[in-house]
């Protein structure tokens, strides 16, 4: 026995495709070569309460060592035997515009066995780019959020004690500069999700703009933009205007599945072709009773006469009878969602319903089952 999901989506009030609402380009995506730099450094976090690197990590002792002779300090790295102090990674994020003087963000993890890094301070530290070359100095206090602390075996921690960070705790020491326009006196614009009508229409909006053909679209991801002579001196003022400028995206229909929450998410204009589902409900239960027999002389009966625990177990089978009617000759996923919410249908149900569809050729969309 089925059930069949009783619901006519044909009786339902048909929605337009609703019109994508405008957007600037700003939030599209970007310029080529308007992205932001890594940047990694190693260094030595001191201070530490005995949660530092153990005396065999050869490498933290050869960089205290190194710290020391800078002081005029001579200790061979076989004498070092602290535990205060721990080898770390220092790494941060270079904006695409910096200048001398700017703070970054620091995040600091340990290299090493350190067991935490809690009211550590980390020594001056040069951060390098992909180049090679220091452009930031980071140093000060960390914060952990978080610790660690064992004794006799017992061991109590929160969150991750071997890494934290430092707000601020860097200084940019060589500036960088986002180039945008290339040689040829051309930028390119890229977008976030690449799709050929949203790039067309931002080339059509970005001439219509300006009143010339300045703007033409590569591929489904690049626009290329030629910039006049006379803004090429004021490129904040062309850039500006064209990250104003608002268009309607257009995009592939996807619906998103996820199956541990019993999540669905889809767009409201997602079609469906006209379809019949049936899904089934079968409920199948075992219940157990346990009694206990006791006789009704205890002792009189003779010897093998005892207490007994009986157990009785029922299988109870249930199946509902509903027929109905599905019919999607041109309706959205949003229907019919909406009418399995008003007949109970769980969101599992739904997820099930929705890749079967999908299987049938009846949606005409992505599926993304996460």
């Amino acid at each position: 026995m089925r059930r069949l999901l009783a619901a006519i989506l044909c009786t339902l009030v048909l929605s337009t495709p609703a019109t994508a609402d405008s957007v600037r380009l700003k939030d599209l995506g970007k310029f080529a070569g308007w992205r932001d730099n890594a940047l990694v450094g190693y260094g030595i976090v001191t201070g530490l309460a005995g949660t530092g690197d153990s005396p065999g990590n050869k490498a933290t002792r050869q960089s205290i060592a190194n710290v020391l002779a800078q002081f005029d300090v001579v200790v061979p790295p076989d004498d070092v035997f602290s535990r205060n102090a721990a080898a770390v990674m220092v790494t941060a994020r270079l904006p695409p515009v910096a200048r001398t003087g700017d703070t970054l963000d620091v995040t600091v993890t340990s290299l090493a066995d350190a067991r935490s890094l809690t009211g550590g301070n980390l020594l001056l530290a040069p951060l390098k780019g992909p180049d090679g070359k220091v452009y930031a100095l980071a140093q000060g206090a960390l914060f952990v959020g978080g610790y660690k602390f064992d004794l006799n075996g017992n061991v109590a921690q929160k969150n991750h004690p071997t890494v934290g960070s430092i707000p601020a705790g860097a200084t940019v020491e060589a500036p960088v500069r986002a180039n945008l326009l290339r040689t040829d006196g051309t930028m390119v614009f890229t977008l976030a999700e690449a799709d050929f009508t949203t790039a067309a229409r931002i080339a059509e909006a970005i001439n219509g703009a300006f009143g010339q053909t300045l703007a033409h679209a590569q591929d489904a991801e690049g626009i290329e933009i030629a910039v006049p002579e006379a803004a090429r001196a004021r490129l904040v003022d062309f850039v500006t205007r064209i990250e104003k400028l608002a268009v309607e995206p257009d995009s592939r229909a996807r619906v998103v599945v996820d199956e541990r929450t019993g999540t669905v998410v889809s767009g409201g204009n997602v079609r469906i072709d006209r379809v019949v589902i049936s899904h089934g409900d079968l409920k199948l239960s075992i219940v157990t009773d346990n009694l206990v027999s006791q006789p009704l002389v205890v002792g009189r009966a003779g010897d093998g006469v005892r207490t007994e625990l009986v157990s009785n177990s029922r299988i109870r089978v249930s199946e509902r009878d509903e027929t109905g009617y599905v019919s999607a000759s041109n309706n959205t996923v949003a229907d019919l969602i909406s009418a399995l919410t008003r007949i109970k249908t769980s969101t599992r149900d739904i997820i099930s319903i929705l890749r079967a569809v999908k299987a049938a050729g009846a949606l005409h969309a992505d599926l993304v089952v996460q």
